[in-house]
């Protein structure tokens, strides 16, 4: 007996043995077998997955994560779940948990329950206790994450969330009443948050709506100058929705709606905006069919217009939806977008017609064949839009971004910068901006009427997340001219790709690569030639330019520009989206390198010195260019059409604006040369510039200090002001006549002796450019006449002899003449001379009275003054007649009267 008691013993303590064991491994594979399990229980398609078995710790149960999926795809996953009971109250918590709703479209669709579900008794059915979820987070709205604690007493059950963008509290009594202490949700990109709060009668059966109820609500908007007030009120089957400004009584929004027992139906709602540019207003059908049935079987029909009055007169768009279904997970809804909106300055016209599809939580929009909208009007005063297109078949538009095709034509004209036409195409991926992927190309041409030239421009570029990419660009202009530079056949393109890596949009995670805002690039312009107005040019140029910052409106520029020889200029600015600044060095160069910049009429041949320059240059909209610094030129030295110039110095400071240059602003500008050699050497020539060219009265231009030695000695010139209001003084002091007909070189006769004089100068006067001047000796003077000159003359009869003898050789003790010319050349001069003839020691008093008149221009371009003389005298004294009457006085004296 014994003996059979110890093994039934045994055999139950190896069976208790046994089955602790294979709990025990059951217990540590529920992970394992567990989701296999549940299989049978869930939907086809769907699984349960479980990271480790649950554990028992500090009187809770606690699971690290579990997920559920559908087709694949992760529909919900919490994390680090615990469970307990204390004081009879279960508690159920979690860190966290994820709801991704773009998942419920792979769930099967299921047989409903015909069984209706009962809020009293699954409000009974609740076990006291609280749920509460650390963060919900439910894609792709993932800004209204928060945390969620629910708790039931079993008299009622109450919800509260709080998150940064959306928060709630609700109770629910046992009578089904269901107050909204408070709803606060923030929109999407808003600035105010919207504020609801009222109360609810639950229907007993969960598959009807509310039997009766008022929700009011208000939310403020930088739309809108005061706050919105929001009401939703129903009573049975019949409700309206509205929406006013605090202290209006004509709503911005009025929906009334009735339902029926399949139908809902909204009908003759009205809404307006009167804040817009212009009053908006409109009417809104609506009608939903067989909603209560089934989510997926709801039909939907509706009509949306807008009614606008522009520039372009009065217009209308209608939006038509339907018949479509609409489904929780799968909707599929056609829509046709079709008319016209006359805004103030603009008017738009649309034909969209598509499709929406897919959850209703996350829809998508795909537009058709024949897809467009257009724009035309005068965005801006100075904008005229003649016709943008977008060409819009085949896009497809969803939460996460825009799909297909992309493509633009725009033609427009500018008051400022001209005319242009430009085409963009391109595909994108799940594009918004600053999120996902577009590709495109970019084409076009335009005027340029600021710089008188025609452009045109090709390139492309992508758009990823952030960072905006123009991988090529080369645009090209007939020529660009500007004041008295005309630049030929320049091109732009890049030498290095533009990168734009834009700052983050609100609410994204910043990551290493995209944290600091950066714009970066280099470009490089080259043109086949420079060309002055005076007929100068520099050669082929080369200008490389750098440019870095956080953003195109806020750059730092460094290059350079090369015209070999001349260069390079160092060129460093800044752009802050309205205006650019910057300076440019000229090294210290020869002075040769230049002499492609003087135009070949000036017969001009740099042959040394050295030069070099700094200028600050600023431009922008409406203001031109405007520059100002300092041209430096040491010891230069040229050739020049009949002389030579050397040591030529000059420091000139200037500034440039409206093609107005302004020299010497602070203090006048010092030119001095050391040596000109032309007709005659002029050696330390100095002068001093200051003002304005081209001058006014209001901006002269004054010329002063100018002087030089020449003719043994000194030439100067009182101040000239331009315009004029009074001559300028041309003063000669003692210039030597030997000197003077030596640089003239006549064979007919010589003179020595030096004379002083005043020739008042004019610069703009309508006649004269000099008038009433006059020429005297400083001291004796003596003409002699050529031998054989003289014998020539002489050989016609004997009063030529007689007046030759007396004017072969004559000693000046007074003369003096008067000078004048007018501006086309002819030069008057009447002059009186007195002096002493004495050949055989007799001496002979001569008074003569000379008027001569002649083209100055001519005279110049001859530079024959002795054979003028000679032509004269050969004319007077071959006539019959002596040259003038004659008296002798008692010492033999002649005197010679016109």
């Amino acid at each position: 007996m014994r003996k059979g008691l110890k093994h039934l013993i045994g055999i139950l303590l190896a069976t208790a043995a046994l089955v602790l064991l294979l709990l025990a491994i059951a217990w540590k594979t529920i992970p394992q077998w567990l989701p296999a399990v549940a299989r049978h229980w869930l939907p086809s398609g769907s699984q349960l997955a479980i990271s480790a078995p649950p554990v028992w710790t500090q009187g809770e149960w606690q699971l690290p994560d579990l997920q559920y999926s559908a087709q694949g795809c992760v529909l919900v996953k919490a994390q680090n779940v615990r469970l307990q009971r204390q004081a009879g109250r279960w508690q159920l918590q979690l860190d966290s948990l994820d709801l991704a709703s773009d998942c419920l479209a792979s769930l099967p669709a299921g047989e409903q329950n015909s069984t209706a579900l009962s809020l009293p008794a699954l409000q009974k059915q609740l076990p006291p206790g609280e749920l509460h979820i650390a963060r919900l987070s439910v894609t792709p709205w993932q800004q209204y994450a928060g945390d969620l604690l629910l708790s039931n007493n079993g008299q009622q059950q109450r919800l509260h969330y709080q998150g940064s963008s959306l928060s709630f509290d609700a109770e629910l009594d046992d009578q089904q009443q269901l107050n909204i202490h408070s709803l606060t949700v923030l929109p999407p990109g808003g600035a105010q948050p919207w504020q609801l709060a009222g109360k609810l009668t639950l229907p007993v059966d969960l598959d009807r709506l509310p039997l009766r109820g008022e929700l009011h609500g208000q939310m403020q908007t930088l739309a809108v100058p005061q706050p919105l007030n929001i009401s939703l009120s129903w009573q049975d089957v019949q409700g309206e929705l509205r929406v006013s400004e605090q202290g209006e009584n004509l709503p911005l929004l009025s929906l009334p709606w009735q339902l029926g027992e399949k139908q809902l139906t909204i009908t003759q709602g009205q809404w307006r905006w009167p804040y817009a540019a212009q009053p908006l207003s409109g009417g809104v059908s609506l009608t939903l069919n067989n909603w209560s049935d089934n989510l997926n079987q709801t039909t939907l029909t509706g009509r949306l217009n807008v009614l606008t009055q522009g520039h372009n007169g009065k217009g209308n768009a209608v939006l038509s939806l339907g018949p479509g279904k609409v489904g929780l997970l799968d909707s599929d809804i056609n829509f046709q977008l079709t008319g016209q909106a006359n805004l103030a300055q603009i008017s738009l016209s649309a034909s969209f017609p598509g499709t929406l599809s897919g959850s209703l939580l996350n829809p998508q929009v795909a537009l058709h064949s024949g897809a467009l909208l257009r724009a035309w009007g005068k965005p801006t005063p100075s904008l005229t839009l003649q016709d943008a297109r977008w060409p819009l078949a085949g896009v497809k538009v969803s939460a996460e971004g825009i799909s297909g095709p992309l493509q633009a034509i725009v033609r427009a004209e500018d008051h400022y910068w001209g005319a242009f036409n430009l085409h963009l195409n391109g595909k994108s991926q799940t594009f918004w901006p600053d999120k996902g992927r577009w590709d495109f190309n970019y084409w076009g041409k335009g005027k340029l009427p600021p710089l008188n030239g025609q452009w045109d421009v090709a390139g492309k570029g992508n758009w990823q997340d952030t960072l905006l990419t123009i991988t090529s660009l080369s645009t090209g202009f007939d020529r660009l001219h500007y004041g008295l530079v005309n630049v030929e056949a320049p091109r732009l393109s890049l030498t290095q790709p533009l990168f734009w890596q834009r700052p983050l949009p609100a609410g994204m995670a910043a990551t290493q690569s995209t944290a600091t805002p950066d714009f970066h690039g280099a470009l490089q312009l080259v043109a086949h030639k420079i060309s002055l107005e005076n007929g100068g040019y520099l050669p082929a140029a080369t200008l490389t330019l750098g440019f870095k910052g956080d953003g195109p409106m806020n750059l730092i520029l460094d290059g350079q520009l090369a015209a070999e020889p001349v260069g390079p200029i160092r060129l460093k600015g800044r752009w802050d989206g309205e205006r650019l600044r910057g300076q440019g060095w000229w090294p210290k160069q020869d002075l040769t390198v230049f002499q492609s910049l003087l135009t070949p009429d000036l017969n001009i041949k740099l042959r040394g010195g050295s030069f070099y320059a700094q200028s600050a240059f600023s431009a922008a909209r409406g203001q031109g260019f405007i520059a100002g610094g300092h041209w430096v030129v040491k010891d230069g030295s040229l050739w020049l059409k009949d002389g030579d110039l050397s040591g030529l110095d000059f420091s000139l400071s200037y500034r440039l604006k409206d093609q107005h240059w302004q020299f010497g602003r602070k203090q006048p500008v010092s030119l001095r040369i050391g040596e000109l050699n032309n007709l005659f050497a002029m050696q330390n020539i100095t002068m001093q510039l200051q003002g304005s060219y081209p001058w006014s009265e209001r901006a002269p231009l004054l010329l002063s200090n100018v002087g030089m030695d020449a003719l043994l000695g000194h030439i100067s010139l009182s101040s000239l002001r331009l315009p004029q209001h009074d001559a300028a003084v041309l003063k000669l002091q003692k210039i030597d006549l030997s000197a003077l007909l030596t640089a003239l070189k006549p064979k007919q006769l010589a003179m020595s002796g030096r004379v002083n004089g005043e020739l008042p100068l004019y610069v703009d006067n309508p006649r004269w450019l000099i008038h009433d001047g006059w020429i005297a000796n400083d001291g004796g003077l003596t003409l002699r006449l050529d031998t054989q000159f003289a014998e020539a003359m002489a050989a016609g009869n004997i009063a030529n002899r007689l007046v030759v003898e007396w004017l072969r050789y004559m000693e000046i003790h007074r003369a003096n003449a008067k000078v004048s010319l007018d501006n086309l050349g002819e030069l008057t001069m009447a002059a009186q001379v007195n002096g002493i003839n004495n050949i055989g020691h007799q001496n002979r008093e001569i008074i003569l009275n000379y008027t001569h008149q002649e083209n100055i221009y001519q005279l110049w371009r001859s530079l024959r003054f002795g054979d003028n003389l000679q032509e004269w005298l050969q004319q007077q004294l071959s006539t019959s007649s002596p040259v003038g009457s004659e008296t002798i006085n008692k010492d033999n004296d002649v005197r010679k009267h016109p």
